[in-house]
């Protein structure tokens, strides 16, 4: 009998509801897009409550600080910080 390599699945845990706009978001990475204007990429934020979306046009070597940089000119501004962030975890 063999053992298993993987590790054992943990429970899984629900998503909040959020209860007002922009407090809970989701946020994802569009990679490998047709160069337009030296952007290559687009950061989607979306509003788990209204479903409303914001599009940001950025290059595929940002860095982190560069990142923090859209998020605080684009998301920030406009309807302050986040309590929960869901996050895109692909590659």
């Amino acid at each position: 009998m063999k053992n298993r390599a993987e590790m054992k699945a943990r429970k899984l845990k629900p998503n909040i509801v959020p209860e007002k706009p922009w407090q809970h978001i989701s946020v994802d990475f569009n990679m490998k897009l047709l160069i337009l204007r030296d952007h290559n990429s687009i950061l989607v934020v979306c509003d788990r409550f209204l479903k409303m979306l914001h599009f940001i046009t950025m290059t595929k070597k940002i860095t982190a600080e560069g990142l923090a940089r859209l998020f605080r000119d684009n998301m920030w501004k406009l309807h302050g910080l986040p309590e929960n962030m869901i996050l895109d975890r692909g590659p």
